[in-house]
């Protein structure tokens, strides 16, 4: 019985979604109905019923389930004692980090981490949050500084650190280029810019309530990803973005960052990830020295 099938198994049982459970696996939805087929076959049962609309466990799956999550636990717990056996031997730590994290708080908690612990190699690599958490889950990360997700898988651990302000991108020419400060109503006839949600879900749901909130209808006019991407196409004249507020640090010619009308909404949390109930010192040293001085680190995000 292959591990990596069980482990397929519990994120579908626990989703009842395969699309869900394959976007949590960082896989395909076809891969991961590949995966629980083969573990079916392998045990000569039915696991799950599947409908174009519904995933649901049988009997057999029910039962399956509470030892799956036993079984994946452990093994999860043994490797997470190897790697700590193994950051003994070689001082690393591999971090992961979303675009805001990289460019505002990281530098300077890097740097400020350099100085006290000169025999650590820091391993950085920047994602979005729904790429950097299931390498966090098969222990390639040692933390990661994401969006916390609306459904945390359980064996994660987050540490909430704070909530990034928004900011109006527009071109340098657009008549509210000279505005210190806009409202949602301003930008109600704008055609907007926004990520694309499957990989940047805080980002995009924010433009959306923003303008839900205040009882207006988002234009969405084009759909696009990365953040340079979006002030670009700000800069050319396409619409307006509403973007975390780190961006403006960006240089980018022919574009204007605007304040945003104070609203509930206007937030974007950012928290550090780590696998619960593992010890890790090195990873453990940097949350210590990142909880001690937050309000520092905070102020340049």
């Amino acid at each position: 019985m292959d591990l990596h099938h069980l482990r397929c198994f519990v994120a579908a049982a626990e989703e009842l979604h395969f699309g869900r459970a394959a976007q949590r696996l960082d896989m395909l939805p076809s891969a991961l109905g590949r995966f629980i087929r083969l573990l079916e076959d392998d045990l000569g049962t039915r696991l799950m019923t599947r409908t174009t609309r519904s995933v649901a466990l049988t009997e057999d799956g029910a039962v399956l389930l509470k030892e799956a999550r036993a079984l994946v636990a452990q093994a999860d717990a043994l490797a997470g004692r190897f790697r700590t056996r193994g950051r003994k031997r070689a001082a690393i730590i591999r971090v992961g980090a979303i675009d805001s994290a990289a460019a505002g708080l990281l530098p300077r908690l890097l740097h400020d981490f350099r100085k006290r612990r000169p025999d650590v190699t820091v391993q950085l690599v920047e994602d979005k949050t729904v790429r950097l958490l299931p390498r966090l889950l098969s222990g390639r990360l040692d933390l990661a500084f994401v969006r916390p997700p609306d459904r945390p898988d359980k064996r994660l651990e987050f540490l909430f650190l704070l909530q990034e302000t928004a900011v109006v991108a527009v071109a340098e020419r657009h008549p509210l280029s000279q505005r210190k400060r806009v409202t949602i109503a301003d930008l109600e006839d704008e055609p907007l810019i926004v990520p694309e949600r499957r990989s940047r879900p805080h980002s995009h749901d924010l433009t959306m309530k923003l303008f839900a909130e205040a009882g207006r209808e988002a234009r969405v006019a084009q759909i696009a990803d990365e953040k340079q991407t979006i002030v670009n196409l700000v800069s050319a004249g396409l619409g307006v973005a509403i973007v975390p507020r780190w961006t403006s640090r960006m240089a980018t010619r022919g574009v204007r960052f605007i304040r945003l009308a104070a609203s509930d909404m206007n937030k974007l949390p950012l928290a550090a990830a780590f696998t619960r109930g593992t010890r890790d010192p090195v990873r453990d040293d940097v949350l210590e020295m990142l909880k001690a001085d937050l309000p520092r680190y905070a102020r340049e995000a």
